[in-house]
């Protein structure tokens, strides 16, 4: 199948970015905003709602080999439409929800959404549409999807105040109906089963080899606690700051310096892409993630290095979403792709929606700030030997 020209290319990124806008600001990061007044108008607690949401994820984790195999067999572009309409459904469930039974039911139905709509699906699309020019497709999108929060925190924030939880879920559903809807049924091309590419045709991709063994074992473990840190800090990393010694001002401000990080890094990557192969990035990613918990270890009260403890978290952040989508194609090829990142994103889910209620006991059973920062640091270092030991393995093709 031939990739597509630099015009259809652009206009499948922009497509595809603007619904990951779309879909992290709706069904991730807005409860974040609209939280407190669920709860109040429910009748729950906050444990309940995220309760209610890291169970989201967990649905998320479970569908999410499913939909890549899905995607593989009969192609991105019905899949992607398909969880739009989904993600319409999810939200208006959540809206009308009336107490906690109908709120898992909301919960439920918006997991399935994510593991349609979010990073992963995209990137298994791209797969089979991009050709060669896969890695750098996969940095253009993750470049839109890095101002989802700095697009809906406001926005949600706005309509609440407007016109109350309720209506903004409903809004939110009106925007995967009317807008991702037809960027996915529009703009993604029809699916045709393409060969996995030769080996090099991706900056250093390996030959087809099977997604199990040792290799794909480390990765697992490496992806999976990787984002039990990343998660975990993104949940708490205010509360350490205030913590270390910051007010509730300067702890926000410091960790407003995320954001752009995580976009900064994403242009970095675009542009040292023909420069440095996806696997080195990766390494840089682990190792910003153990330089950033032993800098939040040492932060006391307002200073330079809280600065530079959030900047080298958004910095880790940022890499590792991309990596998530770019290694495993230099590690096991691109054939069966959608599985295989299906594969991998399961235990990553699962550590990612149950990261900050952990962290969160781990706290509450007494473990004092510093220790628990390097409880972190521990394992940022496990999943960098995890991540170092799949790179390093040799895997032995099939007879």
């Amino acid at each position: 199948m031939a990739a597509p020209g630099n015009r259809s290319l652009s206009a499948l990124i922009c497509a595809l970015g603007i619904a990951q806008v779309i879909s992290w600001g709706s069904f991730y990061y807005s409860i974040a905003v609209l939280g407190e007044s669920m709860q109040r108008d429910l009748g729950i607690s906050s444990s309940v709602l995220f309760g209610a949401f890291t169970f989201s994820l967990l649905m998320s984790g479970l569908a999410a080999p499913t939909v890549g195999r899905l995607i593989d067999e009969r192609g991105g572009r019905r899949i992607l439409s398909a969880g739009s309409i989904i993600g319409c459904l999810a939200l208006l469930l959540l809206a009308s929800a009336q107490g906690p039974v109908t709120l898992l039911i909301g919960s439920a139905a918006s997991g399935i959404a994510m593991s349609v709509c979010l990073y992963e699906a995209v990137f298994i699309t791209l797969n089979q549409v991009t050709g060669a020019r896969y890695r750098t497709s996969v940095t253009a999108v993750t470049l839109f999807g890095g101002f989802a929060s700095t697009a809906f925190w406001p926005l949600s924030q706005l309509l609440l105040e407007l016109v109350g939880w309720r209506w903004t879920l409903l809004i939110y559903a009106g925007l995967q109906f009317a807008v991702c809807l037809p960027l996915h049924a529009l703009v993604l091309p029809a699916h045709q089963q393409a060969p996995a590419p030769a080996a090099g045709a991706i900056e250093g991709a390996s030959d087809v080899v099977p997604a199990r063994g040792s290799r794909y074992n480390y990765l697992a473990i490496a992806f999976a606690i990787g984002s039990f840190v990343l998660s975990a800090l993104s949940v708490h990393i205010i509360a350490l700051f205030r913590q270390a010694g910051l007010s509730a001002g300067e702890a926000v401000l410091v960790a407003t310096l995320i954001g752009p990080m995580q976009v900064l890094v994403r242009v970095l990557e675009f542009v040292l892409a023909r420069n440095v192969g996806p696997v080195g990035i990766g390494a840089a990613s682990f190792l910003l993630m153990v330089m950033a918990t032993v800098a939040l270890y040492f932060v006391d009260g307002y200073s330079a290095l809280a600065f530079i403890a959030a900047g080298l978290y958004g910095f880790s952040n940022g890499i590792m979403t991309i990596i998530r989508g770019t290694v495993p194609a230099v590690l096991f090829g691109r054939e069966g792709y959608g599985v295989l990142l299906g594969r991998l994103a399961r235990p990553a889910f699962a550590a990612r929606a149950l990261a900050p209620f952990g962290f969160s006991a781990i706290l509450t059973l007494g473990l004092m700030h510093g220790d628990a920062i390097l409880l972190l640091t521990a394992c940022s270092l496990v999943a960098g030997l995890a991540y170092f030991r799949a790179a390093l393995v040799r895997t032995t093709k099939p007879a």
